[in-house]
């Protein structure tokens, strides 16, 4: 009997043991999935909590060909390693909605613009003295006459290693080299008809935009718009480099080739690729980095980010439009003040060597009249 007892008192406790432990399984997988939940989501919500559904026009609802970007509020800028001075601090910014083109302004499409207008672009055109002279220290004798001859900086690489702290080495003023002919006389733009357009300046830009029912976006805009909706990350699809061992935009690769060497067996990007090659972004946007350089609106200061954030603290700035004149102390042999507009997004030269402007906050200034072969634009409008 008590043999019996003990048996049964056993298979009691045994019977409670095995309860308490399904109990504690189910406890820890509960809070497993809670607990994945929150920090999935936790880590979703704050890279992908401003994105919404793509939508782009088709001419009834919305401009053809362009995507709608939000009203919303980011923050600006950069604090990351990568950043360089002119992309700090970041500050709040808050913007209307607006629409963009989801691709840079191709050949084709400036085409019809030059058809349509007769227009004649900068590097088509004989350089005007005054606007070359305030781009030079003071002082500097104007040169001869013959001098003077419709051309553009052109990307024209060199054979070796070099030392990377004079760009002059890489680039070089080619007479003839214009939009048709991006890299000089013998070049063409011939089966490139969906490539960006490059060689126009800022006053090209603009002259096409007006034609066009459109504008250039503002430096807040664009940048807005680049991002995706994803917050702060480093770069537009998010924050590794590489994806899959791929890098996922038209940049120079260095594990082929050391930049600038162009050789018969180089590799690395040597010009454009087609628009819409690489993945678009949260908004539907294609090669917002990488790829051609992209005029902007705003007047180039290399302390404007650090202005804002002294004037408005931790205020968001309600649709910027920029500073009201240019300062720029990193560009040797130039002086401060010369009037420079801002370009951002990079192009096919950038690379982790030596120009790394394929992040979303990475900005620079250009000559508004100085066309170049990795230099575009692409348009909003309200």
């Amino acid at each position: 009997m008590q043999r019996l007892q003990r048996l049964v008192f056993r298979l009691e406790i045994n019977e409670m043991k095995n309860s308490q432990r399904s109990i504690l399984f189910i406890a820890a997988l509960l809070l497993l999935v809670f607990g994945a939940y929150f920090f999935w989501g936790g880590t979703l919500s704050q890279n992908n909590k401003a994105m919404p559904a793509i939508k782009i026009g088709d001419g009834t609802s919305g401009p053809k060909g362009m995507a709608w970007i939000p009203a919303g509020e980011f923050l600006m800028g950069s604090d990351h390693k990568k950043a360089q001075s002119n992309e700090k601090p970041t500050h709040k910014v808050s913007l209307a909605g607006f629409w963009m083109d989801t691709t840079h302004v191709t050949n084709d499409q400036f085409a019809q613009f030059v058809k349509e207008t007769n227009y004649k672009t900068t590097a088509e055109q004989v350089p005007d003295w005054e606007t070359i002279r305030v781009q030079l220290p003071l002082g500097t004798p104007k040169p001869q006459a013959s001098v003077f001859v419709p051309g553009a900086m052109v990307f024209v690489g060199t054979k070796a290693k070099v030392n990377l702290n004079d760009y002059s080495q890489w680039w070089a003023y080619v007479p003839g080299a214009n939009w048709r002919h991006p890299s000089g006389p013998k070049s063409d733009i011939d089966g490139k008809g969906n490539h960006p357009v490059v060689q126009v300046s800022y006053e090209d830009a603009l002259a096409y935009a007006k034609w066009a029912g459109k504008r250039l976006p503002t430096e807040a805009e664009w940048e807005f718009a680049a991002r995706g909706g994803l917050n702060q990350a480093t770069y537009v699809w998010g924050d590794q480099l590489e994806q899959e061992g791929k890098l996922p935009a038209n940049i120079w690769d260095v594990r082929k080739q050391a930049f600038p060497v162009i050789s018969p067996k180089a590799g690395g990007a040597l010009g454009t690729s087609a628009v819409g090659t690489f993945p678009q972004n949260g908004y539907g946007l294609f090669d917002m980095t990488g790829n051609a350089w992209q005029w902007v609106a705003d007047w180039y200061r290399a302390d404007y980010f650090a202005m804002q954030s002294k004037e408005f603290g931790n205020n968001a700035i309600d649709n910027p439009l920029g500073p009201i004149n240019s300062y720029d102390p990193d560009d040797y042999g130039v002086p401060l003040n010369a009037p420079k507009r801002v370009i951002r997004g990079g192009s096919f030269l950038c690379n982790e060597d030596y120009c790394q402007s394929y992040r979303p906050s990475a900005r620079r200034g250009a000559d508004p009249y100085s066309p170049m072969s990795h230099l575009g634009f692409r348009l909003v409008k309200d």
